[in-house]
């Protein structure tokens, strides 16, 4: 198994956790689950095989991919009602999947042959567009959209320091720790202290 193929296996493993575990907040039947979990697992990368013209997409090649996916929804099933708080179990298990999914884009992009700034932009789209498909599912405004917190920024970082990693020769597999590493940092330091970018304030007119 490749790094590639590792990461996309732990980016549908823990993307599709997030999944459920929104599913289980929507209070949806198991189809539901397994629904929700698997497009959000499987989002990211999707979009990222399709424009890098990858042949065939990661889950077609490995079907097990799927099957992974539909376990996170089951295990979710079962497991999510026991939780004291499904939202910030979410977040945390959502900042994880972040830094794996990114991790797996660029490592993808770059076994495609493509350069840095497409690298980063794969990295980006991997790791946050599962969670926007969640997002909008379910009917709430996706993370990547919320006021005074960073998640863009965290894929975009961690992609770019993982770019940069694989241009100085370090390897795919230290690649993209380096990228989970920056990626996670970010999130996590958003949601326990508050990081982030300034936010942009309107003026009135000056009469």
């Amino acid at each position: 198994m490749t790094t590639a193929q590792a990461l996309d296996f732990a980016s549908v493993f823990v993307f599709g956790l997030t999944g459920g575990l929104a599913a289980s907040r929507a209070q949806l039947d198991l189809v539901g689950f397994l629904f929700l979990a698997t497009i959000t697992a499987v989002g990211g990368g999707t979009a990222r095989d399709v424009i890098l013209d990858r042949q065939p997409v990661f889950w077609v090649g490995e079907p097990s991919n799927i099957l992974v996916a539909a376990a996170a929804g089951l295990i979710c099933f079962v497991w999510a009602p026991r939780l004291e708080s499904r939202r910030m179990t979410l977040e945390w298990l959502d900042a994880v999947a972040l830094a794996v999914a990114v991790g797996a884009g660029i490592t993808a992009a770059r076994w495609e042959g493509a350069g840095p700034t497409v690298t980063v932009i794969m990295g980006v789209m991997t790791g946050c567009l599962g969670g926007i498909l969640r997002d909008v599912v379910c009917n709430e405004q996706p993370m990547v959209l919320r006021r005074r917190e960073l998640y863009v920024t965290a894929a975009a970082a961690g992609a770019a320091a993982g770019a940069v990693a694989l241009e100085l020769g370090l390897g795919t597999a230290l690649a993209s720790a380096v990228c989970g590493v920056v990626a996670f940092g970010l999130r996590a330091g958003s949601m326990r202290f508050g990081w982030r970018l300034p936010e942009y304030r309107s003026r009135p007119p000056k009469r």
